[in-house]
């Protein structure tokens, strides 16, 4: 499985990729991040790709947006990470959670924390999260789907 920047040669995969209703709860569409992410040079779209499989869909945001989420200037905010809902339960999720530190380092090399904001009522992805090395701090945030647990990964 690999990481990509999303460009427009995965525009098909992005319009086939599904989400459940429980998982709309948590999360944004690709198709939505991706328009911020065009309006906002601070905000990368990111594909996991196994083989032709777009498996699972994130964001990574600089500066400003992640300023709501950490107080360290060298922070990048991982957000609207998602796995197709066809693909769940394969383990994707946990193996592109493994592999975003070294592609931070690779491609955010003044980086040194990953922070992710995750919805208090999602605790199949909190324990995921705390699994692939996030830690919780204690912070917590209201957003615009309920209460927040703010957790850090320290590069």
């Amino acid at each position: 499985m690999h990481l990509y920047f999303y460009d427009e040669r995965y525009k098909n995969d992005i319009e086939k990729y599904q989400l459940s209703e429980e998982q709309l709860r948590f999360t944004g569409t690709p198709t939505e991040c991706i328009k911020l992410s065009n309006e906002d040079p601070d905000r990368y779209s990111i594909l996991a790709m196994d083989q032709e499989n777009l498996v699972t869909f994130f964001n990574l945001h600089k500066n400003e947006g992640v300023k709501l989420f950490s107080n360290n200037d060298r922070s990048i905010l991982l957000r609207a990470f998602s796995t197709d809902f066809r693909h769940q339960g394969k383990g994707y999720a946990k193996n592109v959670l493994l592999q975003l530190p070294s592609f931070v380092k690779e491609h955010f090399i003044e980086t040194n924390e990953i922070a992710l904001a995750v919805n208090l009522q999602n605790t199949v992805a909190q324990g995921l999260y705390k699994k692939c090395g996030f830690i919780d701090e204690g912070e917590r945030r209201m957003g615009n789907k309920g209460e927040l647990i703010i957790m850090s990964y320290h590069l």
